[in-house]
């Protein structure tokens, strides 16, 4: 006969079995750094001359870790949407276990948070944002916090 005792114990067991079969995937984190000093983001001028909506910004950079090894590709496209302010964006980071895509706005200045449309490869499924800082040098320090089923 099972006794009361019995039954709390096949219930506290079957209860953390259900809780950590349903716990989201533990959140990752990665940085890389797009390096925009030697291969410039090309300016194609649209509209009036000079800094203005429409204007697009076409790339194609090294994709560094933290240390400075390359690992892979930054490229993608900017529009002008504000002067002075923000550009709308969509770029692919490649490395050789797949890659990442983003889309979002980019602020002049400061911190930006873009999301993470989607992946190929080890990415494939990948979900989060990624944010983006320009360090005034040329790079572009960026931190994708993420989950893959």
């Amino acid at each position: 006969m099972i006794s009361m005792s019995d039954i709390r114990k096949i219930g506290l067991v079957l209860t953390a079995a259900i809780i950590a079969a349903c716990s989201p995937t533990d959140q990752q984190k990665m940085i890389t750094v797009a390096d925009a000093r030697v291969h410039k983001a090309h300016k194609v001028d649209i509209g009036e001359p000079g800094d203005s909506p429409g204007d697009m910004f076409v790339f194609d950079q090294p994709l560094l870790d933290p240390h400075g090894n390359n690992i892979g590709n930054n490229s993608g496209i900017c529009f002008r949407t504000r002067i002075g302010h923000s550009l709308q964006c969509q770029w692919t980071l490649t490395m050789n276990n797949g890659s990442i895509q983003v889309a979002g706005r980019e602020f002049d200045q400061g911190a930006s948070d873009i999301a993470i449309a989607g992946g190929t490869g080890e990415y494939a499924g990948i979900s989060g944002y990624m944010e983006s800082v320009n360090n005034g040098d040329g790079t572009f320090t960026q931190t994708l916090h993420y989950k893959i089923p």
